[in-house]
């Protein structure tokens, strides 16, 4: 008698799973706090510091070196809120499954905060309780709403000199636009925090100085002072609930009594909904605020059950949206989010399952390739240690090996699932470096870890200089291209040699023009005759609206199945303008007309008479050089802020705004990338190490007409 196979049990619920980030400005204490997660979970017993390189997620050992999380770190815990006396909380008795994602800070490394906000259910975005809301913050948060994730805000490192929670909470309304209801308010500040004040129970949390770190704390009444503010506190929560909430809301015009589980459900659900942000303080390095800050992670964070369905087109339709509803038993449906090559299995995909189940030995499909392959192992990862798993469940996410061609962005699924879900989205590489291996043993050793660290990294590139035939490599900061060439050498054995960082500049156009190319082969001269003519206007798009094209000409002009090869023919000579040979951007080009022979003409000839067109209309449109301009925020003490402000004039960088809070002054610039090569030393050396400074993307402005001629004169001479 045969037995019947059973299916597999999953491990934890889906109603008590959590799948969230942690992200924020770098040195805001992400993965500080991630470790203390960690270490009151019960998964680490002992606690590592940033500063002495021993943390769980930066395993890495550029992380360690540095003191900055460049990649994403996934882990997993478990954690049962216990409940006081005297404390309602939502969850209690029952272990919850909480996986969390550590991601970096800092703007070069921005590809692993975007592909993990896409995967993930919710947030907590960290902010310094003493610098505020800073430009990587702001950039995060964007993301989060790109994404729509619901997110906690907890403002760290309360224990600092300087440290406002007030300050913070009103610069992230200000600043984010985020309406935020005050749950966990700090008990002192600097080196007198001492706990939180529970709004919604009104009751005190005070954590004990002890050997085991913060593990344990007493949950005490309220004096006059602190109930006066946890009053005040919870009256602005429960009216910014009841405005958002339908049941709290109604509730509250009946003037009908609403307890703490009630609102904390209706809070639970404006969260979810993006409506409302919770905010809480601590300290995570000082072991004051954390644990209440996960029950915070339990009662409003939602399951994989209380998000949207994802939605993703049909492939054999892409006009049709296919929902993917969160359930064991649907079709297996997951997105690849992120590729690792891993010194013991090789490469490791990570994916986040949508719908279904998946294990070890299954056949999965990946609709952008069209082909099946086998699943050979199942990871649990736990930052750099792994666990063997044999199947995972809708909303888990987690490590497979044995899938080949994968990229970043890829739907794995059931052959019949019928679904292709959109893939994180990812900024431009802004700045680029020759390199090329020192010996012939190294070249063999280059091309594949060139090509390993550009499959794991959507935001580097790596091409080829077809002038000089050198290989190019470009990311997204000077920080980001050498922690690749570190990497090339530690992990890969490459020594290379690398040329002077290069900017990304772009070209595009200030008038409108028009292009007329012909392009004529004599048979006599070459054997077989051609004949292509298409005239066009070629016309500028506002930033960021990238190169779009219109096909206006009449059928008369020229038969319609000749505009593909016209069309190449345009993307094709934009790759290279006419002020220095880089790409052009935000053009839009309309086919306009031309003509044919009825037996000449054919793909190819059309293609190169659009070239011809546009070469035309790009010399008569006024072209101009674009560069990358960055936001820089410098945060100085008083004494060198004026010699700061004199050399940000020496880069050709504007000051828009000076804060000063305390001794500290906080400067916005906005500068030119190609004058910020070597600030992180520059800026060190006149503030004599006390100053540090971040700077993100901000757009793409015209190059000053001296400076054109001198990169024209690098360059060669114009194109």
């Amino acid at each position: 008698m045969s037995k019947v196979a059973q299916s597999p049990t999953r491990p934890v619920p889906l109603e008590r799973t959590r799948n969230i980030g942690i992200a924020a400005h770098i040195d805001a204490g992400k993965t500080t706090l991630t470790e203390r997660i960690l270490f009151y979970t019960g998964m680490i017993h002992r606690i590592g510091e940033v500063h002495d390189g021993a943390t769980t997620t930066d395993h890495m050992e550029q992380e360690r070196e540095r003191g900055i999380t460049i990649t994403s770190a996934a882990v997993t815990c478990q954690w049962m809120q216990q409940k006081e006396d005297g404390v309602s909380k939502l969850f209690t008795g029952d272990n919850q499954r909480i996986n969390i994602i550590d991601t970096p800070g800092h703007v070069d490394f921005t590809a692993e905060v975007e592909r993990s906000l896409r995967v993930l259910d919710g947030a907590i975005v960290v902010f310094c309780g003493v610098a505020g809301v800073q430009p990587q913050s702001e950039t995060v948060w964007r993301q989060a709403n790109t994404y729509n994730v619901p997110r906690i805000v907890f403002v760290n490192k309360m224990d600092r000199i300087g440290a406002n929670f007030d300050a913070a909470v009103k610069e992230v309304q200000e600043k984010l636009g985020a309406r935020t209801v005050r749950i966990l308010i700090p008990i002192g500040s600097e080196e007198n925090l001492r706990g939180q004040i529970d709004v919604l129970n009104k009751k005190a949390v005070l954590y004990k100085d002890d050997d085991i770190l913060g593990s344990t704390y007493d949950v005490a009444d309220l004096d006059a002072d602190q109930l006066a503010l946890a009053g005040e506190a919870y009256s602005e929560l429960l009216e910014a609930v009841a405005d958002v909430d339908e049941q709290i809301g109604e509730m509250f015009l009946m003037e009908e009594p609403i307890s703490v589980a009630a609102l904390k459900a209706g809070l639970r659900r404006a969260t979810i909904a993006n409506q409302l942000v919770p905010i809480a303080g601590g300290s995570a390095f000082k072991n004051k605020g954390v644990q209440y800050l996960l029950d915070a992670v339990v009662d409003y964070l939602p399951s994989p059950l209380e998000i949207p369905a994802a939605e993703g087109l049909d492939p054999e339709s892409e006009e049709k949206i296919v929902k993917v509803k969160t359930t064991d038993d649907g079709k297996f449906c997951a997105l690849a989010f992120k590729l690792w090559a891993d010194k013991y299995f090789g490469k490791l995909i990570f994916f986040r399952i949508y719908s279904g189940t998946v294990s070890k030995g299954d056949m999965v499909y990946n609709p952008r390739t069209q082909t099946k392959e086998r699943v050979g192992r199942l990871i649990q990862v736990q930052a750099d240690k792994h666990e063997e798993i044999e199947t995972c469940f809708a909303g888990d996410i987690a490590a497979l090996v044995g899938l080949k061609n994968v990229q970043t962005g890829d739907t794995l699924s059931h052959q019949q699932a019928g679904v292709l879900l959109e893939p994180p989205s990812f900024p431009e590489p802004v700045i680029s470096m020759a390199v090329e291996p020192r010996t012939k043993a190294d070249s063999d050793k280059m091309v594949i870890g060139l090509d390993r660290l550009s499959d794991e990294d959507p935001t580097f590139v790596v091409k080829t200089d077809e002038e000089t035939g050198q290989t190019i490599i470009a990311g997204m900061g000077e920080l980001h291209l050498e922690v690749i060439i570190d990497r090339l050498k530690r992990e890969f054995g490459v020594q290379a040699n690398v040329g002077k960082p290069q900017i990304a500049y772009r070209e595009t156009v200030s008038a409108t023009a028009q292009g007329d190319g012909k392009f004529i082969r004599d048979a006599a001269l070459a054997g077989k005759a051609a004949y292509g003519h298409v005239t066009l206007s070629l016309s500028p798009n506002k930033q960021g609206e990238g190169i779009t094209t219109e096909d206006t000409a009449s059928a008369s002009d020229f038969p319609k199945e000749y505009i593909p090869a016209v069309m190449k023919g345009i993307m094709e000579a934009l790759t290279n303008g006419l002020v220095a040979g880089y790409p052009v951007v935000d053009v839009h080009a309309s086919v306009t007309g031309g003509s044919f022979h009825e037996v000449d003409s054919n793909d190819n000839s059309f293609k190169i008479a659009a070239v011809f067109a546009i070469k035309e209309a790009l010399k008569a449109a006024s072209p101009i050089l674009l560069e990358p301009i960055m936001d820089v925020e410098i945060a100085t003490p008083d004494d060198f802020q004026g010699d700061i402000m004199g050399d940000m004039n020496r880069r050709r960088g504007q000051i828009q705004e000076i804060i000063t809070k305390g001794p500290v002054a906080n400067v916005s610039v906005k500068a030119p990338l190609a004058e910020l090569f070597g600030y992180s030393t520059d800026v060190r050396t006149l503030s004599s190490g006390r100053a540090s400074y971040s700077m993100t993307p901000a757009s793409f402005e015209e190059v000053p007409r001296k400076f054109v001629e001198k990169l024209i004169a690098e360059r060669g001479g114009a194109i």
